[in-house]
């Protein structure tokens, strides 16, 4: 006995339909788009003008194989033909066209939120370095600091050189005498 899934008996078989003909409509599109652009030229303006030209002189010339006469109607025909096939062809050109448009409008509108997010989240973060920095010491302030504090442990120097001056001179009776010290002490005596 076959086994069966679950998910396969609960799926409806769905029957493919055969079709005569498949078209991919992104190939005709893209024919579509070429022969649009074709139309657009001058290139294109030049060889219908050397053809009417051409059909023209080979029909009014009173050669033997005379198949247009003067009104032209197969001409006429011819034209109108090309206008019927020409004005689906650049519509249809035109939506595949206006479809990208779509496309890339959506992808622009997406990355100018992206950009307006970004730039919104660097003035939160500048706005918070900027707080930051308020709280932090400037050069500035720090070499004030420093300044203050050089000329302050000058004049501390200064004290303590004028102190140690003073206990010099006070202490210079004090000190032992040495041998040339003794002999001016007892000559002056």
């Amino acid at each position: 006995m076959a086994d069966y899934n679950r998910s396969d008996l609960d799926t409806p078989v769905a029957a493919k339909r055969k079709r005569l003909f498949s078209f991919d409509d992104d190939a005709v599109g893209a024919a579509a788009e070429k022969v649009a652009r074709f139309f657009g030229t001058g290139q294109y303006l030049m060889w219908q003008s050397l053809l009417v030209i051409v059909w023209i002189c080979l029909n009014i010339g009173g050669f033997w194989w005379n198949w247009d006469p003067y009104p032209f109607i197969l001409l006429n025909l011819a034209f109108s033909t090309q206008a019927a096939y020409a004005a689906p062809l650049i519509l249809l050109a035109q939506n595949r066209q206006e479809d990208r448009d779509k496309v890339t409008i959506s992808a622009d509108r997406r990355r100018a939120e992206e950009t307006k997010a970004d730039t919104e989240f660097l003035a939160r973060e500048l706005a918070g370095v900027r707080l930051a920095i308020g709280d932090t010491v400037s050069r500035d302030y720090l070499r004030r600091e420093l300044d203050d504090l050089r000329s302050l442990m000058e004049r501390i120097e200064a004290k303590l050189d004028d102190e140690s001056a003073d206990r010099i001179d006070s202490h210079a009776e004090l000190r032992e005498p040495t041998q040339g010290d003794v002999a001016d002490d007892d000559f002056r005596k």
